[in-house]
């Protein structure tokens, strides 16, 4: 299907999926999840080798509800390619002088170089979010930001860039299960921060902030794609499959790989250093 027939068919797809409780869908077992992701993994190689032979310039914008999965989509795209190539941009709140400048000025360094891929871990849509939602901007800040956004996108996408936009949506119950389950898991505090447990408490006004700026920057041109996250496996499947056809990489031609011999040792003997080494507690050696 060509990206005209993916635009419409996602424009007909009916309404958000996160507006209600989970559904009941069976999940994905392990061994079918593991035998797609990696043949994903093995065509983003491939997308890799075309981006740098083409110089080609793509971002790919990241945003969503908390808890919906986006770090572990872009944990997978990221995990089995060069962070030369797929750069990942997760930027801190603006310092004073930032929220002195443009407000988008800060993104601009960050776009890609011909032969890059550039991942937004959110991106200049927190003003229409975050920073709307939790009165880090005014009103009229935010409307004027949503009035200027698609002609600045248009204008990156008139400049050669290729602009892919995300949105990922998780249903109320599965967002609390999995706020649920950081507060219980140790290894997992680090991601609930004060504005996660604000924005489960303000799920509403969260939905008003998106809907008003899907309505202004759902463009044709630069279109949101949402993403059903309410099963982890098959959003991160089911996003990596659309980046790909959402790109006409082709295969590089590339020369055959041949292992060469090891030279010869030509008297090397190795010295009577005395290595600290790392004691083995997990060498799986029998006791």
């Amino acid at each position: 299907m060509g990206k005209k027939g993916l635009r419409n068919r996602a424009r007909t797809s009916g309404t958000v999926p996160g507006e209600g409780a989970a559904g009941v869908d069976q999940r994905l077992d392990s061994k079918s999840y593991n035998r797609e992701l990696a043949r994903l993994q093995g065509e983003l190689v491939k997308l890799q080798f075309w981006v740098k032979h083409t110089g080609a310039r793509i971002v790919v914008l990241f945003e969503g509800r908390d808890a919906a999965g986006k770090g572990g989509v872009i944990k997978r795209i990221t995990e089995r390619v060069s962070p030369r190539v797929f750069r990942l941009v997760a930027l801190p709140a603006p310092s004073e002088r930032e929220r002195s400048q443009v407000y988008i000025q800060r993104y601009i360094p960050h776009l890609p170089a011909g032969g890059e891929v550039v991942i937004f871990d959110r991106s200049w849509y927190n003003r229409a979010g975050v920073e709307r939602v939790m009165g880090f901007c005014s009103e009229a800040e935010c409307q004027r930001f949503l009035e200027i956004c698609p002609r600045v996108e248009h204008w990156l996408i008139d400049s050669g860039l290729q602009l892919i936009k995300y949105w990922f949506e998780v249903s109320m119950d599965e967002q609390t299960r999995r706020f649920e389950e950081r507060i219980r898991d140790a290894r997992k505090l680090w991601k609930l921060s004060p504005m996660d447990l604000e924005s489960h408490r303000r799920w509403y006004d969260y939905s008003c902030a998106r809907d008003a700026m899907f309505a202004a920057t759902d463009t044709d041109f630069s279109p949101w794609y949402v993403v059903n996250a309410d099963d982890k496996r098959r959003a991160r499947l089911n996003c990596i499959a659309h980046l790909l056809s959402q790109i006409s990489y082709e295969d590089v031609p590339m020369a055959k790989v041949r292992l060469p011999k090891r030279q010869k040792s030509r008297g090397y003997v190795a010295p009577g250093h005395f290595y600290r080494l790392v004691p083995e507690r997990h060498s799986g050696r029998a006791r």
